[in-house]
Parts: C-alpha cells; structure tokens; sequence
C-alpha cells in the first residue's frame, strides 16, 4: 500500500485502490489469462536479443498446510508440511526474461508442458537453442523444437549406453541421438545454458520471495504470476541500461 500511495501522489494511477481489492482481484479466474498475457508482453521488447532459451519447473510453497498418515515401523504417525504449487517457465539464456508460464498439477512431469512453453515462445521469438534436463526426454519435444527452428538440447535418459529405437522413431530419431552421443562435448556447451532457468528461478525467489501469502489455490496462482511479471520488469530495466535497450512507451508512441 505504500508503493500504491507514492505512485498515486505522482500520478502514475489514477485511484488508489483499496487494501482488500488486491486480494479480491487475486481470487478471480479472470484475472488470470491477463497476467499470462503480460508476462508474455513483456518480454517482446527483447525478442531481438535473446535466441537461446531454456525450459524447467519450480515449486513455490504457500501459507497453508497439508497432512497426511505415514506408517514408520508399524506405527502410524501424522506428518504435516506446507502446501505448494508448481510453475513450469520457458525463460531466455541471456536477459532470463521469461517468455512463458504454465502452472501445472503439483505432481505432474515436466515434459507435457514442454509443447505450449515452447509454442508460446516461438509465436514471439525466434529461437535457434533450446535446452531442458532428462525430464523433457521425449521425441515430441526434440521434433516440435526443430519444427519451430530450435536445436533441441535435451539429453537421453539413460546416457550414452542407451541406443535408440529406430524401428518406431524413424531417421529424425536416430540423427539426433547420434549427435547427443558422438557429439557429447558440444552438446554439453549448449545445454549447459540449462542452468540459466535455474538462475531465473533464483533471481525471482531471491528478490520477491520464496512462498505466497494467499490461502485459496487460484490466489496462489495469480501471486505467483504477479511475482513473474515483476521479474520481467526488473528484466527490461536491467536490459535499458546493460544492453542500451531504448523503449518506446505507450503514451510517448500514441
């Protein structure tokens, strides 16, 4: 409220909203599909920097609780521990810009959300890397990153050892796995960019925090989504003056 308070005393919005608004707003389905939008948004002012891109999941823990029975040496003992919710990013290996959000099941894989990440990012960008752990290893994945012009550096589960199966993957499948496997030093120079969503994901933990306040799930969402969107702020401030990044605001264009 001090932060609305001192935009309002400079002009910067128009009403000063009230304290229980934000949290009104932060319950409301609608609200969500705006959020994602100005995620997305965001990061346009950098589609000319950033080509490389990296994909991974994070959980965020919220304020309430959940328990559940565990049996230890025949004696069942209740075990708490603090509810949480999961975000799946698509973020670039330069600026760590995120240029799409999926929030996911708590416990479901990574690799089904590789596709709209992805299909996100390519409708603004165009990408020439992308990188992901062995939770993405799929065929789908490899094939929708080539089709979207992406050199896909997603490593095989199994390792070097494991040989592909030609019999149902066909050319693409064997070609790429031959790369990964003879090619495994420039492989890793580029899938090492990998660890550029970790530090995303730090970069957002660190500055706004590790955890939500809100109690309902699809207040956790929109929290979670908001601490995003900040983010990617802080990204493009950053990018003005590292990268001599000139935006055009709105009101100065209109």
């Amino acid at each position: 409220m001090t932060d609305l308070r001192d935009a309002h005393a400079r002009g910067y919005i128009e009403n000063l909203p009230c304290y229980n608004s934000i949290f009104n707003y932060f319950e409301s389905e609608t609200l969500t599909p705006y959020l994602l939008m100005l995620i997305e948004e965001s990061a346009l002012p950098l589609a000319a920097i950033e080509q490389d891109f990296a994909a991974d999941s994070t959980g965020i823990s919220g304020c309430r609780f959940v328990q559940w029975f565990s049996a230890k040496y025949d004696d069942p003992k209740l075990i708490e521990s603090r509810d949480w919710i999961k975000i799946n990013i698509m973020c670039g290996t330069t600026t760590n810009v995120v240029t799409a959000v999926e929030i996911s099941e708590k416990y479901r894989n990574d690799s089904p959300y590789f596709k709209p990440l992805l299909e996100t990012t390519a409708r603004n960008f165009k990408m020439r890397e992308v990188s992901a752990d062995k939770g993405y290893d799929s065929f789908n994945n490899r094939a929708l990153a080539l089709a979207n012009g992406a050199i896909p550096y997603i490593p095989f589960r199994g390792g070097e050892k494991r040989q592909p199966s030609p019999s149902n993957k066909g050319e693409l499948w064997k070609r790429m796995y031959h790369f990964y496997a003879y090619n495994t030093e420039r492989f890793m120079q580029s899938y090492h960019k990998r660890s550029n969503v970790e530090t995303t994901f730090h970069m957002i933990k660190a500055k706004f925090g590790d955890s939500v306040r809100s109690k309902t799930e699809q207040a956790q969402v929109n929290e979670a989504l908001c601490k995003i969107l900040c983010h990617n702020i802080c990204c493009l401030i950053q990018s003005m003056y590292e990268l001599k990044l000139k935006p055009k605001f709105w009101k100065e264009v209109a």
